[in-house]
C-alpha cells in the first residue's frame, strides 16, 4: 500500500494560507512557519504528520498528498478544519 510523509501549517482563513506560502516560498523555513503559524497540534513538531495511507486523513487532505507533488508546497487546501498548507516529504 502506498504510504506518504507529509507535513502542514493549519490556519482559519485562505488569505493567512496564501501569505505564509509566499513566506515559505521566499525561503523561509516550514517548520518554523509551522510553529509560529499553525493551530494544529503537530505545530510544535514543525507540522509534522508521520507516515500515513490513502484514507487516514480526509478525503481533500488525502487527494492533495496522494496526487500532489513531493517536496512542493501544496494548498491553500480547505477542509473541515481549515486551510492547509503541506508539504509531501516522501512517498512510496
Amino acid at each position: 500500500m502506498t504510504q506518504a510523509t507529509a507535513r502542514h501549517i493549519l490556519v482559519d482563513s485562505e488569505a493567512k494560507c496564501e501569505e505564509l506560502k509566499k513566506a515559505i516560498e521566499g525561503g523561509q523555513d516550514f517548520a518554523e512557519v509551522a510553529r509560529q503559524h499553525s493551530s494544529c497540534p503537530s505545530g510544535r513538531n514543525g507540522g509534522d504528520l508521520g507516515s500515513f495511507g490513502p484514507g487516514q486523513m480526509v478525503p481533500e487532505f488525502d487527494k492533495a498528498v496522494f496526487t500532489g507533488e513531493v517536496g512542493k508546497v501544496l494548498g491553500p487546501v480547505k477542509t473541515q478544519f481549515g486551510y492547509h498548507l503541506l508539504e509531501v516529504t516522501s512517498r512510496s
